[in-house]
This record gives structure tokens, sequence and C-alpha cells, in this order.
């Protein structure tokens, strides 16, 4: 079966890219007069307008608003669940790794489920953290499709220069509002994101059907889910934690834990001890022994007894801080998932976000501990950080990560780079300097 998104549409002049550009740049830069926005549309105009009123950053990467764990459980019991067959029988028809677009769905806070379609386009589009997880809403990362809707609460097209964020500028993407077929809540969004192509007329057309068509297809379930089991459909309670916890250790020797929930709100800094400590026990998840941690914070299976001691201290810490975050003996065990950025910056690799997850990096975990389990962490979250990306990644991604303390010493990165760049390319220059410099050190 041929993609739907085969056909090439008739495309706006290159110079009503360039207004829209102009305008957009100074709007951005507090430049703008009513003169210069008047050739943007009135619904991109005041969708701009409102992305100013939410501070949102004209270059800033969306956040990633779940972990994959996260993200495989609401996943799992999210109304559109059921309906991801129909999206890709009618978006993605037949192979729709080459497709030439990328199919997105949400949720109603404009947060990413799915994201899928051709291969290289999601590989482009994750650079700029179009991949599950991310919040895409208008609050967050100003004008774009999905946001946009969900905003209006209709389907809408933004072509190009007329998304807020300049990352973005590249693509063009539909998208049209999902509801609920009985109350009408707002259950998400169905987004196409690709060149021109996603931007016709019979995109819309085609966006705006599966958006009805899986409308009527919850109605239909739930029809036939009466007429089988009369009665008050029962549901099993949805389990709640307490809260939720974050550890920070990317870049820092004292790392903070941040915990929100249930009225809590936290950002303690740990000390240097508890912070390995702390680490070891959210890497080693199933639990992990005295002596164990003898080994990984001190190198020496008999300090058992200082580990102890330090677990009693980091229990007390803990239980001002994060009342439901319990430690547990024999093995040493957190009481609840406490997440790390360290994590959260290798999900954004798996995911293809590699300009994402570079701007997550802030240096080195724990950089000055001298512990050997710290040190195992540290040195597979940099070899992670730096395969994916000198495997996958876009030659602007890599000549920022030549920037960073990671790879300013980097030879075979510095020569990745240089066979990459165009010949004319005036980074040429200061990389061959630094190359030359490296190599005769």
């Amino acid at each position: 079966m041929s993609s739907p998104w085969s056909l090439q549409p008739e495309g706006s002049p290159e110079t009503s890219r360039l207004i829209i550009e102009r305008a957009h740049e100074d709007l951005v830069t507090g430049n703008a007069g009513e003169e210069g926005l008047r050739a943007v549309r009135d619904l991109v105009r005041d969708s701009w307008r409102r992305s100013l009123a939410h501070l949102v950053g004209a270059e800033a990467p969306p956040p990633l608003d779940l972990s994959a764990e996260e993200l495989a459980e609401y996943r799992r019991t999210h109304p559109l669940a059921g309906v991801m067959e129909m999206v890709r029988g009618l978006l993605l028809p037949g192979e729709a790794t080459e497709s030439g677009v990328v199919v997105a769905v949400g949720d109603a806070a404009g947060r990413l489920l799915w994201v899928e379609g051709d291969r290289r386009v999601r590989t482009l589009t994750g650079d700029m953290g179009f991949v599950a997880g991310a919040n895409w809403s208008e609050d967050v990362v100003g004008t774009a499709a999905p946001g946009t809707a969900i905003a209006l609460d209709r389907s809408v097209q933004i072509r190009q220069a007329e998304h807020f964020n300049r990352l973005v500028h590249p693509w063009s993407c539909t998208a049209a509002p999902v509801h609920d077929p009985e109350t009408r809540r707002l259950l998400g969004v169905i987004d196409v994101t690709g060149g021109l192509e996603a931007v016709t007329p019979q995109a819309r057309l085609l966006v705006d059907a599966t958006a009805r068509a899986i409308e009527g297809e919850l109605l239909v379930g739930r029809l036939r889910a009466r007429a089988e089991h009369p009665g008050p459909v029962r549901r099993p309670p949805r389990r709640t934690s307490t809260g939720r916890a974050i550890l920070r250790v990317l870049g820092r020797d004292r790392a903070v834990l941040e915990v929100t929930g249930e009225g809590l709100e936290t950002a303690t800094e740990l000390s240097v001890r508890h912070a390995e400590l702390m680490l070891m026990m959210t890497t080693h998840r199933q639990g992990v022994s005295a002596e164990r941690l003898g080994e990984l914070l001190y190198g020496d299976p008999s300090a058992a007894v200082t580990v102890r001691s330090e677990v009693v201290r980091l229990r007390k810490v803990l239980k001002d801080a994060a009342p439901f975050l319990e430690i547990s003996s024999r093995p040493y065990r957190l009481g609840a998932e406490v997440r790390t950025d360290a994590h959260e910056m290798m999900s954004l690799l798996d995911r293809g976000a590699h300009r994402v997850a570079l701007a997550a990096y802030r240096g080195d975990v724990l950089p000055d501990s001298l512990a050997p389990g710290v040190e195992e962490v540290r040195d597979s979250v940099r070899r992670a950080l730096r395969e994916a990306l000198m495997s996958e990644a876009r030659i602007d991604v890599l000549l920022a990560f030549v920037d960073t303390d990671a790879g300013a010493d980097d030879v075979e990165l510095l020569r990745l780079c240089l066979a990459m760049l165009p010949p004319r390319s005036p980074r040429r220059a200061g990389l061959v300097a630094r190359l030359e410099r490296l190599e005769a050190s």
C-alpha cells in the first residue's frame, strides 16, 4: 500500500517563509511591531503571544516528563492504548518506517506517549526532543501542532517557522485532539510531523478523520463491553505512590535529592558519602549487602561496619526529606523507586533525543568521588553518551559535544567531526588546531 503522505503540497513561496522567520525573530527579540506581524496567521500570532506569556524559550528543548518505567506503565493504562493499531493502519499504512513522516499520540497534557514512523525522520526529530515521554504542550515548547491543538481544542496545522521554538523550524505538523465519545473530555492528541507534505489539506482531513474514527472505536468498544457484562464496570484501584524522587548527580559532588508528591516538595543536598550511598542503592535496585556496599564505597568488604553507621545517618536524613524512602536491611534496599538524572539522560539517548540528552548532561556523575562503584557508574554513563552520539548524532550535536569537558580531548571524536564537516566550514580550523595540539602532547 502506498503512503498517504506521498502527495506534495503547492507550498508557500520562499518569500513568505522568510517574512515569517523575520517576524518570529523580531518577536522573540522584543522588536516586533504590528506591521511585521500582519504576515503571520492570527492563530499563530496568538499562540506566539501565549508562548511569550509563559516564558517559553525560543531554543529550549522540551523536558522529559516520563521516565521509561513511568511511560510503559502509563501507556499500558491509557485510554488510547487500545486504538494504536487503528492509528497505525490509518496514518502509517504499508511500510511505516519509510513513510516520510512521524506519527505521535499524546495525552491531554501534551506529553507524547507513542512516536512512530519513518526511521530517518524519527532520528532527526528525536534530536529536537520529539520523543515519547517529552512534554510538547504549548506552555512548555510554545507554538507546535500537538500543544496548540490541545490549547484550542481543534485541529491545527503549523508550518516550519510558524513554530515558536527555532529547533522545530525545519518541520511542519498537523494535529487534532481526541475526546471521550460520551463525556467529551479531552483524552489526547494525534499528530503527524514531517516536511510540507504533513500540512496539506489532505493531511488535515486524514488526521481529523483518524481522531473521529478513534472516538467511534472507543464508543463501540464500550457498548460491546456493556452488552457482554451488564451492570457497573468495576475497575481495580490504581496504585498511587506517596511521592516521587529524583537524585541529581550529574556535574555535582554533593547530590541533590528532589522529592514531590502529596503536598511534599523538597530539595535536599546530601553529604558526599550519603550521595554515594544513595547512588549505589539506586543503581542496585534489587538490594545490596553491607559487605558489597563496603566494596563499592571503600573498595573493602570489611568496611561493612562503617556502611551500617552511614545507613543509620542517611535514614535520619530521609525521614525528614522523603519519609516514603525507607531503607530496608538485609539487603539494603530503598522502599520506593528513585530515578537519577544520569539514567534519565541515557533514556533520552535510547529514544534518539541526542541534542536533549547532551543538554541534560551537566557533567560527570559525582565527579570528585573516588568510590569504586561511583567510578564504574561515571564511566558507563560517559561511555554511553559518547558511543550514542558518535554512532547516531548529527554534526551539530557532535560539535556541541566536543565543547564539553567529556569531549574536549577526544581525538577520535575530533577526527569524526572533521570527516563530517564540509570542506569550507569555518569550524574546521579550530578543530584541526585542537587535534594537532592533542596529538603533539
